[in-house]
């Protein structure tokens, strides 16, 4: 007989199964391969056997977490298979660890916890995304537009002095920058016999023009006058470290790689080239005397 504790952890037991059943169900219907498909119809199918070996101890039915099957499907169709899987089975291993806890309680709950352990090894092996093949192109593209955007807009807001000549500069040295990169991705990448360089340049040149275009918005938007421009360079600044920490939290959960190591890497270079930027455009205004 559960007591009162026992019973709520049973409960929730019982949710985060049939909201992983329903999750695994909607994710499946997105896979094209059917062979891959079939696998985490399975695993969906899995879930619920869970849900009913739980369902037999409470004797109490439980309604799924629906906003939680909206966000992981949402993420699945916003970011990715791979991603949306992964953050779903980093609650699967908190639940396996107190599935364990609980097979004194209720036996057969750490076999239950190891299926669901197995399930992310399984799903890893399996996934294949086409867009994951090619994050060596996307962070050339974002590393280089963050580096190199940053450290001219900071420059350019102390030398000019005036929010639209800023953009405007930003924007065309962002612009053919991008070229530049693609077209350096993709000579790097025939170079190599990659039958996919034209992709992995295109993919190069998007990266670095979203970023442009997201680093010299606030100096279109933001009136000019007083410290209008100071305050466009600080929101520039803010999307640039936003960035950073968007794409290195992808990372790490899609291909699990050290977030904290490769935010602050890239936070250090791209913030250390701005200021040091910043600081060449003091000295070019203060030595060529420029007054726009």
């Amino acid at each position: 007989m559960l007591d009162a504790m026992q019973l709520k952890k049973v409960l929730a037991f019982q949710k985060n199964e049939i909201t992983g059943h329903l999750i695994y169900k909607k994710v499946a219907s997105r896979i094209k391969n059917e062979n891959n498909a079939q696998a985490v119809r399975r695993m969906a199918d899995a879930e619920l056997a869970h849900y009913h070996f739980w369902r037999n101890i409470s004797q109490v039915e439980v309604k799924p977490n629906r906003w939680k099957v909206f966000f992981y499907t949402l993420m699945a169709r916003l970011l990715g298979l791979t991603f949306s899987i992964k953050m779903s089975e980093k609650g699967e291993k908190v639940g396996a660890l107190e599935y364990a806890e609980f097979e004194s309680v209720v036996p057969g709950a750490a076999q239950i916890g190891r299926d669901e352990e197995a399930h992310e090894e399984t799903l890893v092996n399996m996934l294949d995304e086409e867009f994951l093949s090619y994050v060596g192109s996307i962070v050339l593209g974002l590393n280089d537009a963050l580096v190199e955007l940053t450290g001219t807009l900071a420059g350019l807001t102390l030398a000019l002095q005036s929010s639209q000549l800023v953009a405007i500069s930003g924007l065309i040295t962002g612009i053919a920058a991008a070229f530049s990169m693609a077209a350096s991705e993709y000579l790097s990448s025939r170079a190599e016999n990659n039958p996919k360089a034209a992709r992995s340049a295109l993919y190069t040149g998007i990266a670095y023009l979203f970023t442009v275009a997201l680093l010299i918005l606030p100096y279109l938007l933001i009136p000019q006058g007083g410290n209008g421009i100071y305050i466009s360079l600080g929101i520039t600044l803010l999307i640039a470290v936003l960035i950073i920490f968007g794409f290195n939290y992808y990372l790490s959960v899609a291909k699990e790689l050290n977030f904290k190591k490769r935010f602050l890497e890239m936070f250090a270079i791209s913030m250390g080239v701005a200021a040091f930027s910043f600081l060449v455009g003091l000295l070019v205004r203060t030595l060529f005397g420029i007054d726009v």
